[in-house]
This record gives structure tokens, sequence and C-alpha cells, in this order.
């Protein structure tokens, strides 16, 4: 039975705008969104010290970080939460507008597009990429909210006073746990990059990006305490969840890239 009052769920258009038979989606838009503002983000970056990375390079960058994130979102997705379906299905995994994105995948596409860019451009690798995560918990943060309109990743049943009944979620009340992890990983984790930033912490490349690694694994396995398991895998040993598997690896890689970063002579600019 849900409580006597919960906070209606907001029932917003998951469409933003329609033009005849063709629809943007708020999901789209969000990753529209993510990407162009982390991209000026990561501009502004470029002109504070230690000016390791030039700002063309982050131009040319945009087109790649984008196939990385989109192709390796959905080949994620695929292998990691519902790989015997799409394997019966194989041509469903193109249908990217019926939903379906993991972070971890997106992630491992953006590391693989960052490696083969920063390669072919003679760039070092952990300086580039220490701007570009900075960047990311933009996208996080548009992306968790483009979940919460489209009613899905909802939370598990709680009695607490801001609980929601998804669509989709049954007559039960249900944390809004798109709301947590958008704070979590998106402001909060900003906030983290952003003081590192401002301490300097680029000085010795690979800090902030082991530090956005270790900082999302946490946010990450904490909103899973939150959030409801997807219903093709559910829970996991001891309770545990598919999205804070895939994300310990992420933790530890995260504190050994930042104490190597430590470790390390700081370069000289160029």
């Amino acid at each position: 039975m849900p409580p006597f009052f919960v906070i209606p769920f907001p029932a917003i258009d998951p469409v933003a705008v329609s033009l005849g038979p063709f629809a943007i989606r708020w999901y789209a838009l969000a990753y529209i969104v993510g990407l162009v503002v982390g991209w000026r983000y990561c501009l502004k970056l470029t002109a504070k010290p230690p000016h390791l990375v030039q700002r063309r390079d982050i131009d040319d960058f945009l087109v790649w970080a984008t196939l990385g994130v989109v192709l390796g979102g959905r080949i994620g997705y695929v292998l990691f939460y519902n790989p015997g379906y799409y394997f019966a299905h194989p041509l469903q995994a193109l249908y990217v507008w019926h939903g379906g994105m993991s972070f971890h995948g997106g992630a491992l596409g953006v590391t693989i597009a960052i490696t083969l860019y920063c390669r072919a451009r003679q760039i070092r690798l952990l300086a580039f990429s220490d701007i570009i995560t900075e960047a990311i918990p933009i996208g996080l943060l548009f992306g968790r909210i483009a979940n919460f309109i489209n009613g899905e990743l909802y939370g598990r049943p709680s009695s607490v006073p801001w609980a929601m009944i998804f669509p989709n979620g049954g007559p039960v009340a249900r944390h809004p746990s798109q709301l947590y992890e958008a704070f979590c990983e998106g402001i909060l984790l900003f906030l983290l990059l952003f003081i590192a930033e401002r301490r300097g912490l680029r000085r010795w490349p690979g800090m902030e990006t082991g530090l956005f690694l270790a900082g999302y694994a946490v946010a990450r396995m904490s909103g899973e305490l939150f959030r409801q398991p997807d219903p093709q895998l559910g829970y996991m040993i001891f309770g545990t969840t598919m999205g804070q598997w895939l994300s310990f690896p992420l933790l530890i890689a995260g504190v050994m890239i930042m104490v190597w970063a430590r470790r390390t002579p700081r370069p000289s600019p160029p």
C-alpha cells in the first residue's frame, strides 16, 4: 500500500520538441547540452595553468568524445545489462531512441577515444584526460535529470516524505534516486573537481583523472543503495548491484592513478 501522501510524479512529456514526424527527446537534449557545455568548460580550463593542453586540441576532440559516449554507452548497456536479449534481437541494439545507455560503457568508450586521440596528436595523455574528466559531471547532471523526466531508473520502495509513485514502477512509493544521483554524480562531483582545480592539483597530470574516477565510484555505489536494480539482473551477491560491481574497479584505478601522479615529477609546459 502506498503511504497516505506522496509527492506526485511530474508527468513531463519525454518529447521536448515535436515537428511533424520528427521528435526531439529530453534524453537526446541532455546529451547534446552536456557535450556542448562540457566542451566550453574544457576550453576555459585550457586557459589556466599548467597550460599542458592547447585550445585547438579540445576543439578537435568534440567529435571523438561524442562517438565515444554514444557508442561506448550503448555497447556497454548491451553487454553489461541485457546481453541475452540483444544477442537474440541484434537489430534492437541499434535502437538507441528506445533508451538503454551505460555510464561505464560510455566511460570506456571515451577512454579509448582519449587514448587514440592523444596518440595521434602527440598530446600528454593524463594532462588531457584531466581536463576532459573535469567536465564529465556536467553531462552526468543533465543525463540523470533526463532519466527522471523519463520516469526510468527509479528508486527502491520507500516511505520517506519525498517518495514518488513512478508511472512504470507500480503502485509503490519510491526514492527519486535519479535526483540523488544528479546531485551526487553531477553537482557534488563537479564541486569536488572544481575545488581540486582551484588548489592546483592539475599540476600533477593524472590527479584530476584519478579523483574523478574514485569520486564517481563512491557516488555511484552510494546511489545504488537507493536505486531499484534493473529487472533483468536484480540483486547480485550480498545484495549488491551491477552498477556497484562495475564501479569498484574505477575506485581502485582512481586511487592508483592519484598515487602514481603524486609521485611523478611535474612536467614543464611545452
